[in-house]
C-alpha cells in the first residue's frame, strides 16, 4: 500500500523532466507525549540510499513527524521531484488538504485567533519544501511497509538513545501554554 493521499506542489519555473527523483520515507516517535523523542528518515534516489535520525530530550510525537519531513527535505542538494511518505495524517493532511496554506494566510493561526501549535516547524517545513516538487503520500504505520518500518526503528533508537538535544521549539510551546505569553509578550 503506497498512497491514499497525495498532493504535489511545484514551481512553474522548473520542469519535472530536469529534476532528480527522490523518495523520502519518514517517521517520528515519542516515549511519552511529551517525552524523549526521535525521528527517522530514508532518502532513495536510484541506487543511492541514505538514513538520517535525531533525538530530543523532551518533545512530542507530532513534532518528531514534522522534524522527519524537514530533515529529509533539507538533506537534498538542489531542487528535486520528491515523493515523501509518512504515516502521519497530521503532516500529510496539512499539505494535501490545504491546511498549511490556510494557516499561513491567517498569519500562522488556526482561525479565530487560535495559536497554531508547532508553528516553528510548520514555517521551517514550508521553507524546506519550496525548492522541490513534492508529492505527499500517507502510508499506514506498522503495516509491514519495509521503509516505514525501518524509519520507525531509527526514530525509536533516537528517542531511546543518548546524546539527545533539547527541542527549543517545544520548550517555547510549553512555556506559552503555561501562560508565558500573558506574562511577558
Amino acid at each position: 500500500m503506497r498512497a491514499s493521499n497525495s498532493s504535489t506542489t511545484s514551481d512553474d519555473r522548473r520542469t519535472s523532466k530536469t529534476l532528480k527523483e527522490v523518495e523520502i520515507f519518514t517517521d517520528g516517535s515519542c516515549r511519552g507525549n511529551p517525552g524523549p523523542g526521535g525521528y527517522g528518515v530514508i532518502l532513495r534516489s536510484g541506487s543511492n540510499c541514505k538514513e538520517l535520525s535525531g533525538g530530543f530530550s523532551r518533545t512530542t510525537n507530532n513534532r518528531m513527524e514534522l522534524f522527519a519531513a524537514i530533515a529529509g527535505l533539507e538533506a537534498l542538494r538542489g531542487p528535486c521531484r520528491v515523493k515523501l511518505f509518512s504515516d502521519s495524517k497530521y503532516l500529510v493532511h496539512a499539505l494535501t488538504r490545504g491546511w498549511l496554506r490556510r494557516w499561513k494566510d491567517l498569519g500562522w493561526c488556526r482561525g479565530r485567533g487560535q495559536r497554531l501549535r508547532n508553528e516553528d516547524l510548520w514555517k521551517r517545513l514550508d521553507m524546506a519544501r519550496q525548492p522541490h516538487e513534492v508529492a505527499w503520500r500517507w502510508v499506514k504505520g506498522h503495516a509491514g511497509h519495509a521503509d516505514n518500518e525501518r524509519c520507525d526503528q531509527l526514530a525509536v533508537q533516537a528517542a531511546e538513545g543518548s546524546g539527545q538535544v533539547e527541542d527549543e521549539g517545544y520548550l517555547h510551546e510549553e512555556w506559552l501554554s503555561e501562560g508565558g505569553r500573558e506574562l511577558f509578550e
